[in-house]
């Protein structure tokens, strides 16, 4: 289980009381928003909850969870060999912890070895029939994405092979044929897809993509790991789309949005990518999970927003395995707030005109604008649980 105590002394929100403080251009979410959010939250939690009793023990359930086991040691195998390293030895692993308060605490990646002689000890993590809780799109929102697993498109950085389960709460059971879309900033904190000061330009696409779940509700992606910009702990978006259907030329149509996350990632693993280049170039103060203003409402008491990983090698720079299971709602509709700063056609990438905010001063390490880490205010003296009456801590 994952306890937020800790990540509710800074406020989850509090950035958006203060239009001029977004981390994101364009981001603004006022207090009544974000209660109507956290109420909603707790009827789907309700709602939840009598059928997770139900079924989190079903034999269907536990045959998935060996089946992830399986194909997650497989995979790490698969990594190794096209990487030239040895098969054989053991993997450096973060450990499963009790609370968020001790993720943040613990050098989880480097805490031991795990003997791959009993791969379950190591590869069973985090597979869960709990519902994920709902999180902003943000800005930078790209729809019509390519259908691929590679991402990269020679994005400097560490590497990231990314696994992501889907869940049906209802039943405990994967949910197939899902359209999963990933995006994330690189190395110095660029976002690809978007017309705004100091990202990569409607015509570029690295970092974003979609791949079809299988029947095991299974995607995986060859990414690099995230980088950062101001005012944001490191994180991956990701938007799960519903009987949609794909073009002939890798694009999809239709279909309904039924999640929107992000993944944050533990501070020891964070810190270790950020010794690397080009994450080391970048000048703008990283934030970390508990000033950041999203990562806490992705978390609950039995959510954990951070994915298992292993290194691949000795060093980090050989790569990271990394997987998570995501619970959703297939029946739930969040098109409201899927809003685009920009879609992809054949022709390339175009605006839709929705307004991605004002530019900012700032520069990355390639000279390109960035949000200014003094725009960002301090997040610190705000208290959610008194601010919305404690229903962050509502378990989903």
């Amino acid at each position: 289980m994952v306890n937020i105590s800790k990540l509710n002394a800074a406020a989850v929100l509090a950035a958006s009381l203060f239009s001029a403080a977004t981390a994101h251009p364009g981001e603004h979410h006022d207090v009544e928003h974000v209660k109507r959010e956290l109420q909603t939250r707790e009827i789907l939690a309700t709602r939840a909850s009598s059928s997770l009793s139900k079924c989190a023990n079903s034999p269907k359930f536990q045959e998935l969870k060996k089946r992830a086991v399986s194909r997650r040691s497989a995979t790490a195998t698969r990594l190794r060999n096209e990487r030239g390293l040895a098969a054989d030895d053991a993997y450096l692993h973060r450990r499963d912890l009790a609370t968020l308060e001790k993720y943040e605490k613990v050098n989880h990646n480097m805490t031991g070895s795990v003997n791959m002689a009993d791969p379950s000890v190591l590869f069973s993590s985090n597979t869960s029939c709990i519902l994920t809780p709902e999180n902003t799109i943000g800005p930078y929102y790209v729809s019509g994405e390519l259908l691929r697993q590679d991402v990269t498109e020679g994005q400097q950085g560490v590497p990231l092979h990314l696994e992501m389960q889907f869940v049906d709460v209802n039943t405990c059971e994967p949910v197939p044929d899902l359209l999963i879309d990933i995006w994330a900033c690189n190395a110095t904190g660029v976002y690809s897809g978007v017309d705004s000061t100091g990202e990569g330009g409607l015509n570029s696409t690295f970092l974003r993509g979609l791949q079809m779940s299988d029947n095991d509700g299974v995607v995986q992606f060859d990414t690099i790991f995230p980088g950062h910009y101001s005012g944001r702990a490191t994180h991956e978006h990701t938007v799960v789309h519903t009987n949609a259907s794909l073009l002939p030329n890798g694009s999809y149509t239709g279909g309904t949005v039924s999640h929107i996350g992000q993944i944050f990632f533990d501070e020891s693993l964070r810190s270790a990518v950020e010794e690397t280049y080009p994450y080391n170039t970048n000048t703008i103060e990283a934030l970390s999970n508990d000033d950041d203003m999203w990562a806490p409402s992705q978390a609950d008491n039995n959510y954990d927003p951070f994915p298992e990983y292993v290194y691949l090698g000795n060093d980090i720079t050989d790569g990271l395995l990394a997987w998570i299971s995501i619970g959703i709602d297939p029946s739930a509709n969040r098109n409201s707030n899927a809003t685009a700063a920009a879609y992809w056609a054949a022709d390339g990438g175009h605006s839709t005109g929705n307004n991605v905010g004002p530019d900012v001063g700032g520069s990355s390490p390639s000279g390109s604008p960035l949000p200014s880490s003094s725009s960002v205010l301090s997040v610190r003296d705000y208290n959610l649980k008194k601010l919305f009456g404690g229903s962050a801590h509502r378990a989903y």
